[in-house]
């Protein structure tokens, strides 16, 4: 079951919320919150998966809201204003619901969360140096990816696409996770969309690397550690 957790401060709106989480049956009503006060304080005592979230709240709007948490779980936005949609893929929502919210639009988020839930807590393999691997739902179709293999990684909203020397591959993963789990190993951030192998890089100009024939942007904010870890460590001097 996932968990979730309604957040609006429109007692008609967490109502509706309410009933259309009640017709599925995968997903666990846990609390109902008029603001992001309160469900800080719920979300402190109990585990959720999945947050359904408005954003034009008094005190402190949705936006502001997440970008306090740390490790967030899964978001839905649920708003009426449609002008903060680019704002909330960039913080990785899993989808973005306008007011009036249809049951069919709302299942089809709910079913998109689902899906993100199954791979991440079920079917996808936590990689560890002994084994070498993991796998990865692509389509239909679960593949079995050798960490040394791995070139970069980029990330566009909720999905990841992962290169390797001869195939890419596209499943629904954040970026954000993927880092999370290839931590320890010879992986790097090098821009808020691109992880790379830090063995497979062939050199650097300027804010870009190279990797085979791609050329990898490195933002501004990673350039320092990306030289640093990825040059000035492997660099012959006199």
């Amino acid at each position: 079951m996932i968990k979730c957790l309604i957040i609006d401060d429109e007692p008609l709106a967490r109502e509706g919320i309410a009933n259309y989480v009640k017709e599925i049956d995968f997903l666990a009503l846990i609390g109902q919150c008029e603001n992001p006060i309160e469900a800080s304080k719920l979300m402190g005592t109990h585990k959720i998966d999945l947050l359904f979230l408005d954003i034009q709240m008094p005190k402190i709007n949705g936006i502001d809201f997440l970008k306090t948490l740390q490790n967030p779980p899964m978001v839905i936005i649920t708003t009426a204003f449609p002008s903060y949609a680019l704002e909330g893929f960039q913080l990785d929502v899993m989808d973005y619901l306008l007011k009036p919210i249809t049951f069919q639009r709302f299942f089809k988020a709910a079913n998109k969360a689902k899906e993100y839930f199954e791979l991440t807590h079920k079917t996808e393999k936590v990689a560890t140096e002994k084994e070498g691997y993991f796998f990865i739902k692509c389509e239909n179709k679960f593949e079995k990816i050798k960490i040394d293999e791995i070139y970069f990684i980029e990330g566009m909203q909720n999905y990841i696409t992962l290169y390797t020397k001869e195939k890419k591959y596209l499943t629904l993963l954040t970026l954000k996770s993927v880092e999370q789990k290839l931590s320890g190993h010879n992986f790097l951030r090098v821009h808020k969309s691109y992880i790379i192998a830090i063995n497979k890089v062939d050199g650097m100009e300027g804010n870009e690397l190279f990797i085979g024939k791609n050329r990898i942007p490195v933002s501004r904010n990673y350039k320092e550690e990306v030289i640093e870890k990825v040059i000035n460590n492997n660099l012959w001097k006199r």
